[in-house]
């Protein structure tokens, strides 16, 4: 339970913003209501989306790369960021307009039914943020477990430590996706998040509980295109996370919701990778339209295609036992 009883309403503990909520009202995310006292999740097993999708959909390069994966998601955000591809679906009020949303309800045991019966064996959370139904993913994660399924997150990281303790005992892995290197004016004007130490925090505790970390940063052009902020976190995540740990710098496209911003040049984001990699990082990958070769995954000792990527599926892969084909070096993959 990541909420208290206070006087005249409740407190949420799920993000930082440790909103209080009087009752009947809804917390910024608009899943979360006070209901005489008790805080309800709107969205809990209500699923907007499932689909069967490659696991590098996720950006999970290095977890049993080419594995296909149940893709489950809900409504709402914790964020409202107009960088989200799912800018839609995260916005849907479930209180005022619960018809809006169309959806399934699912329990966690049909989830995991579904994920087998689909002979998959990974589920991931994704497409909208799934520490706002935390309940419901802890349960599906967890039922996972017990049928040897393996779980995936998809987060943008704006939690606490209770959270992640929780769910950190039953899920596998995790894609952390940032913005303009977690600059500080960005979050606070897009995303209304006051600091952005939090996030630096749920990083070090999604490591200590051993979850398989990934990492995307969006190279978002004018207003979160620093490289010295680039590199300050790519040196914070090879001596705080690993150097090993696969970070992947983003193309930003212009949306309905910021379509003055221009698309990102390939030249930034292939500069930004060279220095990131001379700040410790080994595997550092570029997204951008068209495909860049710098999808695939090079061994960082030789410096040899390893997994050969284009458009998220893996095309070829000569690694054999998480060791490079060419010289034997261990990689950070992880496969049956």
């Amino acid at each position: 339970m990541f909420w208290q009883k206070e006087r005249n309403g409740v407190r949420d503990f799920i993000t930082p913003r440790e909103e209080f909520l009087p009752k009947g009202k809804l917390d910024f995310s608009q899943t979360r209501e006070n209901r005489d006292n008790r805080l309800f999740a709107l969205n809990f097993g209500r699923v907007t989306a499932m689909n069967v999708e490659k696991i590098e959909k996720s950006h999970l390069f290095h977890f049993y790369p080419n594995s296909n994966s149940l893709f489950v998601g809900s409504a709402g955000c914790n964020f409202k960021s107009p960088f989200c591809s799912e800018y839609e679906l995260q916005n849907k009020n479930l209180h005022e307009n619960p018809l809006d949303v169309k959806y399934t309800y699912q329990t966690p045991e049909q989830i995991v039914d579904a994920a087998k019966k689909r002979n998959t064996k990974i589920i991931t959370l994704n497409y909208t943020e799934p520490f706002i139904f935390i309940e419901f993913a802890f349960k599906v994660a967890r039922n996972a477990q017990r049928e040897n399924v393996k779980t995936t997150i998809v987060t943008n990281g704006f939690t606490t430590d209770e959270p992640i303790k929780k769910i950190g005992k039953v899920i596998d892995g995790v894609t952390i996706k940032l913005t303009g290197s977690l600059n500080k004016s960005l979050y606070e004007k897009y995303m209304s998040v006051k600091e952005v130490g939090s996030i630096f925090a749920a990083l070090k505790q999604f490591k200590k509980q051993r979850v398989f970390i990934e990492i995307t940063n969006t190279i978002v052009p004018q207003i979160g295109d620093s490289l010295e902020e680039c590199k300050i976190l790519a040196s914070w995540i090879s001596h705080e996370l690993g150097a090993e740990t696969p970070f992947h710098l983003m193309q930003f496209h212009p949306s309905p919701q910021l379509p003055d911003l221009p698309v990102t040049p390939v030249s930034t984001l292939e500069h930004f990778a060279e220095e990131c990699r001379r700040d410790g990082l080994r595997y550092v990958y570029i997204h951008s339209t068209p495909p860049h070769q710098e999808e695939s995954t090079f061994c960082y000792n030789c410096r040899e295609i390893a997994v050969e990527r284009k458009n998220l599926s893996v095309k070829k892969s000569t690694v054999t036992d998480g060791r490079c084909a060419n010289c034997s070096v261990r990689l950070n993959i992880l496969s049956e």
